[in-house]
């Protein structure tokens, strides 16, 4: 805690320091001693800050079992204070880099919780030159977008002598993300994985971090044909909530491991999903909702001409009901009413036909609104990219309810767009035209929608720390549009052989 103290939570979030509970790196530690059984320990961490792992190998194994421990840390304070802890104990400290240190000595014992770093906290010569690590130990590429946390445990299979024992505690986005491929692969490929347990995402296991996290489990073996691995969920990895086990097959073909072990027993995919019904996008990313969302007050303080404006759903806490009905106007009958500023005018024809609203560019300029990452790419700066009202939307992440998802589907019967709170998704092919050429089928579309199973929903979305759920348009796209399909089967045929839209 007093180390903590003399960094601020930004400091400590950029180089991915969050102290592990004692008692779950106990519970590790056992579950490491179960496996392990009499075998001579060889211990490393390669991230120990002051040592919590080391301190439950040493309460759990014999100390004439731990044969050898080595530990490294990047922060020379946490290096320090680790080696005075541990002072006469069989543990070295070695301060420095993990990922520029090369093994001298084989290991049969990782237990570590490693840096949880994210990609953009990462510059990219040091984003190349663990890439280019990676390549010469293990021949694998890897996303620019990977945490840390992936470099460590990918660059670790050097110091594990055959057989040895991996126990990593990370966070559990690389089961679902693209960017976890190459540790999926790894997993699947490389060693013989046995067992990923997922803690409860509302159970944070790191107080200042918010992210849901996983211990995985592995033998530096090669995988052998027919090979299982057990996945488990809730309470501790030796005594989980539920469990099953899931074939290495599976989980090479699987898109999302979270789904497991939830989703055993289930094999075949959707005949149609959503995707292939709907156009699913996100909506519109301003790059600086402050300054483009616009309220009727400011509007008129800076005489903005309406051809410059769209209206604009607020966030879903201010749309109370599931139908948003529109105005006479087609503007949303909604609290708080909102406009989009979206202009293609030249500045210079801005300045000479309306000098306030000029003024208010100006204003975007001053505050650095004008050089933003997303503002400054688009041309001219406060235009939008197209994003038409969509009859439907769904909420782009949220918190379980009770009894119900963390996502909303809303109907949307105004002529708003919306911000990158929501996907928005547009009816195509044949809904299209059913909607189209019978516009009552657009309530049972969005009654239909309303039924997907919250179940169905978690297992294609993602899930952070503290219950925080999110869906993607892709993750979204893939939930199954059979509720939708029966509900309208008597107005419209839809070629299921042919999955609709080819």
């Amino acid at each position: 805690m007093l180390l903590d103290s003399q960094k601020t939570a930004l400091e400590r979030n950029k180089l991915g320091q969050f102290a592990t509970p004692p008692e779950l790196a106990l519970s590790l530690a056992q579950y490491a001693r179960e496996i392990l059984g009499k075998q001579r320990v060889r211990f490393i961490d390669p991230a120990i800050g002051t040592g919590s792992f080391f301190s439950a190998v040493a309460q759990t194994f014999p100390s004439s079992q731990i044969e050898s421990a080595l530990g490294i840390e990047v922060d020379p304070l946490f290096a320090n204070a680790a080696r005075n802890l541990w002072k006469g104990q069989n543990l070295q400290v070695l301060a420095g880099d993990f990922t520029v240190k090369h093994s001298e000595s084989a290991f049969n014992l990782v237990l570590t919780n490693p840096p949880y770093v994210r990609h953009h906290h990462l510059p990219v010569s040091e984003k190349e030159r663990l890439q280019i690590r990676l390549a010469e130990s293990l021949q694998m590429k890897i996303s620019g977008l990977a945490g840390l946390y992936c470099y460590f445990l990918l660059l670790c299979h050097d110091w594990m002598e055959a057989d040895g024992l991996g126990i990593w505690l990370i966070p559990s986005e690389f089961m679902d993300v693209n960017y976890g491929a190459a540790l999926r692969e790894y997993l699947t490929e490389r060693v013989t994985l046995l067992h990923i347990h997922r803690f409860c995402p509302t159970d944070v296991q790191f107080t200042d971090a918010l992210v849901s996290s996983a211990v995985v489990v592995f033998r530096k073996s090669s995988p052998q044909p027919g090979q299982v691995a057990k996945f488990s969920f809730g309470g501790l990895i030796n005594d989980p909530k539920v469990s099953a086990v899931v074939s290495l097959d599976r989980l090479r073909r699987s898109r999302k491991w979270t789904q497991y072990p939830d989703k055993v027993g289930e094999t075949a995919p959707p005949e149609t999903a959503l995707g292939d019904i709907f156009t699913i996008k996100r909506g519109i990313a301003t790059g600086s909702n402050n300054f483009f969302i616009l309220t009727p007050e400011q509007i008129e303080e800076w005489q903005i001409p309406s051809e410059f404006l769209k209206p604009i759903l607020p966030g879903p806490r201010f749309v109370k009901s599931d139908v948003i009905d529109a105005l006479p106007d087609g503007t949303p009958s909604l609290s708080p009413h909102l406009f989009l500023l979206d202009c293609r005018e030249s500045e210079e024809n801005i300045r000479l036909k309306w000098p306030r609203f000029y003024e208010y560019l100006q204003s975007g300029h001053e505050g650095k609104v004008s050089s933003g990452y997303l503002v400054s790419r688009k041309k001219p700066w406060y235009s939008q990219e197209g994003r038409p009202a969509a009859p439907f939307l769904c909420t782009y992440m949220g918190r379980t309810r009770k009894g119900g998802s963390p996502f909303r589907f809303l109907w949307n019967r105004s002529v708003a767009t919306a911000h990158n709170v929501y996907l928005m998704l547009y009816p195509r092919g044949p809904l299209a035209r059913a909607l189209h050429d019978d516009p009552r089928l657009y309530e049972r579309v969005f009654a239909a929608l309303q039924q997907v199973s919250p179940s169905e929903m978690l297992a294609e979305g993602r899930v952070y720390g503290g219950g925080l759920y999110k869906v993607e348009p892709n993750e979204l796209a893939q939930v199954s549009a059979s509720l939708i399909l029966d509900s309208i089967s008597h107005a419209v045929h839809f070629d299921r052989q042919e999955r609709l839209f080819a």
